[in-house]
């Protein structure tokens, strides 16, 4: 009798990109029997890196939307953003930072630079506005596809799946307006958790928009 195989959760469209690497397997089988193995392992690399493991989320405080290292922290105007690069080996679906209801998703066209370079910021993205605050799905420069799950008038919850970049890239929040810098619980490479790490230790209180 076989074992029994683990079974990995993967994101929503993943298997789309694995299925093209197992037919190349198949097709090689006929046509360059040596290609097998290395469209197998093609097709088992992008499930991997498609990962989507469950998450814990606190039940407080305004939590990582990504799994990564932390590569933005500054204050723009009254906001303040945290930008969070994920490397190849990081989980690649994002989360809410905490709960809110969508008000708008709006995709940006731009540049695709290096996600962990300062031109970063004119790159392609897709905003989500939840009112009090945003988070914004970045690609880089060979991440291009940003795949939102949620929609305007969707009510999230802390910690929620919101939408994955495949192959890359960076996630953003801009945090609600009565948060300064003082109150973000990391620093500029401290690696973190999606759903998980909390950046603010507190609740935001009701919208002042």
């Amino acid at each position: 009798m076989l074992p029994m195989l683990p079974t990995i959760a993967v994101a929503s469209g993943a298997w789309r990109y694995a299925a093209a690497c197992f037919v190349a397997a198949v097709v090689a089988v006929v046509v360059f029997p040596p290609g097998v193995a290395v469209a197998l392992a093609l097709g088992v690399a992008v499930l991997w890196f498609h990962r989507d493991p469950g998450r814990n989320p606190p039940e407080s405080g305004i939590v990582a939307p990504a799994d990564g290292r932390v590569s933005v922290l500054r204050e723009e105007g009254d906001r303040v953003r945290v930008g969070i690069f994920m490397n190849v080996t990081d989980v690649h679906v994002n989360r809410a930072p905490v709960a809110g209801t969508v008000e708008s998703v709006e995709h940006r066209p731009g540049a695709y630079k290096p996600a962990f370079s300062k031109e970063s910021d004119r790159n392609e993205r897709v905003v989500v506005d939840c009112g009090d605050y945003q988070i914004a799905l970045i690609a880089g420069w060979f991440a291009r596809r940003i795949h939102p799950y949620v929609e305007a008038g969707d009510d999230l919850v802390r910690g929620q799946r919101i939408g994955h970049v495949s192959f890359g890239s960076r996630a953003d929040v801009v945090l609600p307006p009565r948060y300064d810098r003082d109150d973000v619980r990391v620093a500029v490479d401290e690696t973190v958790t999606a759903g998980e790490t909390r950046l603010v230790a507190t609740e935001p209180s009701a919208s002042t928009h």
